[in-house]
């Protein structure tokens, strides 16, 4: 059984989340405040994080930020209907998805088992794959990337990104393809997500993000991963 942590500080979206993610077959835990999430965070180990931004005192950006420190957990965040920055922040900060209030809870459970599968895909494959461009060495069994010998971590969302992008180097990927590569299954496209996802990937692998050498934009089109 899988355990979610469930972090919000309003009792009736707590309970809600709590009721269909438990009639789903999850096992839930709950905080209404940063330092009591992060806290769950390192102590309970669950498999994923549901985490309102809008939180007071720590804020979700604060504590996204600081699990993000030693932790790769999912996070799906709970963000206000048009607050477009903070999601792109929380998804540059390592954020996996998000879901907009007001939410469905059958739509959240979706997006959080689209998660896990996420993670679970990722590492996926035949049990010696490794996928190698230039210095760049993806251990798929493992979900590892280094970069010339040096290892990076990333977060599931992030190692299936780039694990699309390596595969096939040179190829040309749309924003709408590389959202589907990632999420497995059709919501609302939000295709600055890839963006942010990108941004993220870059400022870890890259000797120099603002030139990048392996993850490349083609303008007007999406991304590549260089062949040479």
């Amino acid at each position: 059984m899988k355990t979610v942590l469930v972090v919000d500080d309003e009792p009736k979206i707590i309970q809600l989340a709590r009721d269909y993610l438990e009639h789903a077959g999850f096992a839930v835990l709950t905080a209404r405040d940063g330092k009591t999430a992060l806290a769950g965070v390192r102590s309970a180990k669950p498999d994923l994080v549901i985490l309102d931004l809008g939180l007071p005192g720590m804020d979700g950006l604060d504590v996204t930020r600081a699990v993000r420190k030693d932790s790769n957990v999912p996070i799906v965040m709970l963000t206000a209907r048009g607050e477009e920055s903070d999601k792109l922040v929380g998804l540059e900060l390592g954020a996996d998805d998000y879901v907009t209030k007001p939410f469905s809870p059958k739509e959240l459970v979706a997006r959080v088992r689209a998660v896990l599968r996420r993670a679970e895909s990722a590492g996926e494959g035949p049990s010696a794959e490794v996928i190698r461009v230039r210095d760049v060495a993806l251990d798929v069994p493992r979900m590892r990337v280094t970069v010339g010998g040096r290892p990076v971590d990333v977060t599931p969302t992030e190692f299936q990104l780039l694990a699309a992008l390596a595969r096939q180097p040179g190829r040309i990927f749309t924003r709408a393809q590389l959202l589907d590569a990632v999420r497995g299954v059709a919501f609302e496209s939000y295709e600055r997500a890839i963006d942010a996802h990108v941004k993220n990937i870059r400022r870890k692998i890259e000797p120099d993000p603002h030139e990048p050498r392996y993850v490349l934009t083609v303008y007007g089109v999406g991304y590549k991963f260089a062949d040479e």
